[in-house]
């Protein structure tokens, strides 16, 4: 019922910059808040920016000032520009929706397959 579409990502020099975009699509009602997690080999899944309804943003620490999130309401799409990157970023960065589908009353929670980002020189 609801498809999620990432894009972006690959190799980056350290200082660089990339984004990231994330577009839901399907049978959607609602979107109520928006974000990307990151994964990196060994570690768990960690939270790195969120966007709500009201446009409320944030930040891990570690990319605060570096990394800004953003949306397109009218794309159902998420966004990640990521500057001044590092190579503790490398990661699979995962973004997620919480929205509600057409039809129901119930938030439901939406995953995308993830897209690997390495910073290396």
């Amino acid at each position: 019922q609801v498809q999620i579409a990432e894009s972006g990502g690959g190799v980056v020099r350290p200082g660089g910059s990339q984004r990231l975009s994330c577009v839901a699509s399907g049978s959607i009602d609602s979107i109520y808040a928006m974000g990307w997690y990151r994964q990196a080999p060994g570690r768990q899944r960690d939270s790195v920016a969120s966007i709500s309804n009201a446009g409320i943003t944030n930040y891990v620490e570690s990319v605060q000032g570096r990394f800004t999130i953003s949306r397109d309401i009218d794309k159902n799409t998420v966004y990640l520009q990521m500057n001044s990157l590092k190579p503790e970023d490398t990661a699979v960065y995962y973004c997620y929706f919480h929205l509600v589908l057409s039809g129901s009353l119930q938030y439901t929670e939406h995953w995308g397959h993830g897209i690997q980002v390495t910073v290396s020189s």
